[in-house]
């Protein structure tokens, strides 16, 4: 396992929306185009084939060759790409292809071809840490059906399978509990719309969705929280809240496509089709959006 004290899943790392061609094939000179503007905004790293990036509907080639594209454009140290897979099996080859592309850490969902029990995901998370790379566990519970709570979490680390976890509960209260149980796992927000709060509860990153538009909004943000300036992210958080926040899955990936539309920085289709949000929903975030922009806020 490499250097405890090199954590590369700390700070702002942008879970990347993916620019298609509209033959639905992947644009990779777009796609490195916004790694690149990314770190040039501000953010730490990137997080590939996410949720947002895709993943599901890429083939093999296309996947790996998605990681490579954003190792060459702003190197392995900023890249902690997704590793999920049916099997376990399956995941852990792509931790090692991770490693081989010169990544520093992958992100892992627990298994998802089924409701896994705890020891299904005991022997899954010990299967990718094989590969040898720093394991972020990916709890997401409304997808997946699976929840890695605390006391799961705490068991995970404790056998030092996972190093940090992307927390997409929305549960705030679980970052102290998690704090009681494992103070060395890094908690990292996943869910943008409790940013602030997790950061005041001690976050050490931001897997983020919303800085695919406002970069910069989106770290003076995080950087404010994380320090205790409340005094500058609430103004900004209030601001931006509006854009952050989800009802539903598919309005929380619509507002960040719909702002990279406005801000001029999304490459084409997506996969599958989109699907419209309602008039008087679209209008709030088109408005909010405009605002930020209008105020500089992406520059």
């Amino acid at each position: 396992m490499s250097d405890p004290q090199h954590r590369p899943w700390r700070g702002v790392l942008v879970a990347t929306a993916l620019p298609l061609r509209d033959d639905l094939t992947v644009d990779h000179d777009r796609y490195a185009e916004h790694c690149s503007w990314l770190v040039e905004n501000g953010c730490d790293g990137v997080v590939p084939n996410g949720s947002l990036g895709e993943y599901q509907t890429l083939t093999p080639e296309e996947r790996a060759r998605v990681v490579e594209t954003a190792v060459a454009a702003i190197g392995g140290a900023r890249v902690m790409p997704g590793v999920a897979a049916y099997g376990s099996a399956e995941a852990r080859r792509w931790a090692e292809r991770a490693g081989e592309a010169g990544c520093a850490s992958v992100m892992l969902l627990p298994p998802n071809a089924y409701r896994a029990d705890e020891r299904s995901v005991l022997a899954h998370y010990a299967e990718v840490a094989r590969a040898g790379l720093p394991v972020v566990a990916y709890n997401n519970p409304i997808d997946t059906k699976v929840d890695l709570v605390p006391e799961l979490l705490a068991r995970l680390h404790g056998e030092g399978y996972v190093q940090g976890v992307k927390e997409f509960s929305g549960d705030v209260r679980r970052a102290y509990r998690l704090a009681e149980l494992a103070p060395d796992l890094d908690l990292l927000v996943g869910a943008d719309d409790v940013l602030l709060e997790l950061a005041v509860a001690g976050a050490k990153g931001w897997v983020a969705g919303y800085p695919n538009a406002l970069p910069a909004a989106s770290v003076e943000l995080y950087r404010a929280a994380v320090a205790g300036d409340l005094a500058t992210a609430l103004p900004l958080y209030r601001q931006l809240h509006p854009l952050l926040r989800w009802d539903s899955r598919v309005e929380f990936v619509q507002a960040i496509k719909l702002s990279m539309d406005i801000a001029g920085r999304y490459g084409g289709p997506v996969r599958p089709p989109r699907v419209p949000l309602l008039p008087d929903q679209e209008a709030e975030v088109r408005a909010a959006t405009e605002k930020a922009l209008a105020a500089g806020l992406a520059r």
